[in-house]
This record gives structure tokens, C-alpha cells and sequence, in this order.
């Protein structure tokens, strides 16, 4: 079977975001790339977890993680009684999956997927590990082509030659976007909000559009209005950590304050990736307060004077009437109708695949 990460960016290629082998996880370290090139190596499923918290991977990097945290969950059980072995893994499952409160429902998912495919492998006296790792495989390579999909009514929305702002990093579909723009050779020109205090727009985003072939510029965080005024940005869009059934969007700090600024420059702003079955409204979502030390500094280098207090919200809430369009596998909805999604029997990104 044809992998699809075929093509694709150096660290949206599957071993080089999170990988199980011989007892160990290793996950790129994305704190630090592409600066450096580091992966940081995991010997059990709780340093998976904490590398998770620590933002070691970000994006859907952790979901990755997560899977290759449950192989090694399992390898670390090996040898016990059946039973032991699937008491072991279900506690491990709910550690990973509670990894970071905001995105604790596709954590869940993901774990019950991977925990789904060990009792099989016990049943049949296969190696469990392995047994995770190709599912994980498996499972990727759906979510992958399901947002090569989703890619396809994105760029759609893309005129030729289009300009196009991001924000954070959106993993899968970044890649899948520039691939789907250059097999319709639509030379879109990408500018990369910075996204502080990680830079993941910087240093992820537009590492992947450059690794790609893509002409990339990054911006500071509070340029948007500016670059879209006097860049001609013809559209603005961004992936999403939770898009809740009622239309609101949950993603990285400061994608609300570019959604206002794109509906009064007149652009649409158009967010990817399925509504979430598990946040039928927004007041379900639990928004991740971290380290505020962290706006205290860029990169490691103190920024501000001892004593001085930072602020460090994760996430964002974007309403509904900022939202020109949810792009999902099944097409783009309106966020005023996402309910109609799982109504009509789609079964979101992040499905268990067994």
C-alpha cells in the first residue's frame, strides 16, 4: 500500500513526527525546528505524555504521538497475562489522552483506536506493538488522504497565483494544500503569521511551504491587517483544535484577532477540518491556560524584566459570523450548519480505524 505522506514535507512524513521501535518513541522535537534537527526519545508511555504537555510536538503532531505512546504502553506490559496487558493499556490510554484538556476528545479517539487494535493482536498471540504501529499506519494514511480530500474544496476557494495568510501550523492539510495547489500548478504565494510564544508559523508552517516550493513570508503576530491591506491577501484560513457543532472555532491565540481583521478587510476566512462529535457547543470546550513564562521570552532569550507577569491562553474562540466556510471531506459548510455533518452519517477526521 502507497503511504500517503508521499511527497510531502520533511516533518509531515510519518517517522519523522512521532515512531515506536525497539522499546522507544522518539518524536521531532518541533520546539526546535528547523533549527535543529533533534528528536527527543521516549523509554515509557508517562514521558510520551509529559513530552505531549511540554509541547514537544504540536498540531496534530501529539495524535501521532499518542498512538506510538500506546505501542509502547504495550511493549512495556509485555509478558503479563492477557488481562494485565489490557488493564495496563486502558490506564495508559487515559493518561496520553489527557495529555493537553483541550483536545482531550480526539486524544480519546485515538487511544481507543489503538487499544481496540492491541486486543485484537492478544487475541491472535500477535506482537502488540506492532500490531498498534500499523494501525497507527493505517490510521494516518485515512486521515491523510481524507484531508488530501478536504485540500481539494480548500484550494477550490484559492484563486490563481492567490495569496494566502495562515496561522499556527495546520499539519496534514498545509502539506495537502500545497500539494493540491501545485498539481493544478497554482503558484500561491504564503505568508505565515509567526504565532508566538512557539513560532509555529515560522518555524512549521513555513518550513513545509518552503520545503514544498512555495514562495513564503512570515509576519510578526500583529501585522495581519497591515500585510492584508498592502499584500493583496486574497484569503485567510487556518485549521482548527476544535470546531464545535454550533460554528465555533477553537485554535491557537490569535486566530480570532485575524478573523476580525479578514471580515473588515472584506476576505473570507474559511477554517479546515471535520466539526467535533464530542462539543456540540462551545461550552464544552476547556481552554488550555500554559506556562505564562513563556510570553516572558522568544526562542529561550528574556524578553521582559524580572517581576513583570505574562499571560498564556492557548487557544481562542472564533464565533460563527467570522467564519465564511468549515471545508470538511464532505465539502464546505456553512459553521451555522455543522450539526447536518454527523446528520447525514460522515464520520469526522479523526475516526477509529480497526
Amino acid at each position: 500500500m502507497e503511504r500517503a505522506d508521499k511527497d510531502l514535507a520533511f516533518m509531515l512524513q510519518y517517522e519523522n513526527i512521532a515512531w515506536y521501535e525497539k522499546g522507544k518513541v522518539r518524536i521531532l522535537d518541533r520546539r526546535i525546528y528547523p533549527t535543529k534537527v533533534e528528536f527527543h526519545v521516549c523509554e515509557n508511555h508517562v514521558e510520551v505524555t509529559k513530552a505531549i504537555t511540554d509541547m514537544v510536538t504540536q498540531s496534530a503532531g501529539p495524535f501521532t504521538a499518542a498512538a506510538m505512546g500506546m505501542a509502547l504502553a504495550a511493549y512495556e506490559c509485555r509478558g503479563r497475562s492477557e488481562k494485565d496487558q489490557q488493564e495496563y493499556l486502558k490506564k495508559a490510554a487515559d493518561t496520553i489522552s489527557h495529555a493537553r484538556p483541550t483536545t482531550i476528545d480526539r486524544m480519546t479517539l485515538i487511544t481507543k483506536g489503538c487499544y481496540l487494535a492491541a486486543e485484537k493482536a492478544l487475541m491472535a498471540g500477535e506482537n502488540v506493538s506492532d500490531a498498534i504501529v500499523e494501525h497507527t499506519i493505517n490510521t494516518n494514511n485515512s486521515r491523510y488522504r481524507k484531508i488530501g480530500v478536504i485540500a481539494k474544496h480548500l484550494v477550490d476557494m484559492f484563486p490563481m497565483n492567490g495569496r494566502v495568510l495562515t496561522q499556527c501550523f495546520g499539519e496534514t492539510i498545509v502539506g495537502q494544500m500545497l500539494k493540491e495547489a501545485r498539481s493544478r500548478n497554482n503558484n500561491l504565494k504564503i505568508y505565515c503569521a509567526e504565532t508566538r510564544p512557539y513560532f509555529q508559523g515560522a518555524r512549521l508552517t513555513a518550513s513545509v511551504a518552503k520545503d514544498m516550493g512555495f514562495d513564503v513570508t512570515v509576519i510578526t503576530d500583529n501585522m495581519p491587517a497591515y500585510a492584508i491591506q498592502n499584500e493583496k491577501i486574497d484569503v485567510f484560513t487556518s485549521a482548527a483544535d476544535v470546531i464545535c457543532q454550533d460554528g465555533y472555532i477553537v485554535n491557537k491565540i490569535g486566530t480570532f484577532q485575524i478573523a476580525i481583521v479578514a471580515k473588515y478587510m472584506g476576505i473570507p476566512y474559511f477554517v479546515t477540518g471535520a466539526p467535533e462529535s464530542g462539543h456540540p457547543t462551545v461550552d464544552t470546550v476547556k481552554i488550555e491556560m500554559r506556562d505564562p513564562e513563556f510570553v516572558l521570552q522568544a526562542m529561550g532569550v528574556r524578553t521582559a524584566m524580572q517581576g513583570v507577569k505574562g499571560y498564556y491562553p492557548s487557544f481562542d474562540i472564533t464565533p460563527p459570523h467570522l467564519v465564511s466556510g468549515v471545508v470538511t471531506d464532505r465539502g464546505i459548510f456553512s459553521p451555522y450548519d455543522l450539526a447536518r455533518y454527523y446528520a447525514e452519517g460522515n464520520k469526522g477526521e479523526y475516526e477509529i480505524v480497526v
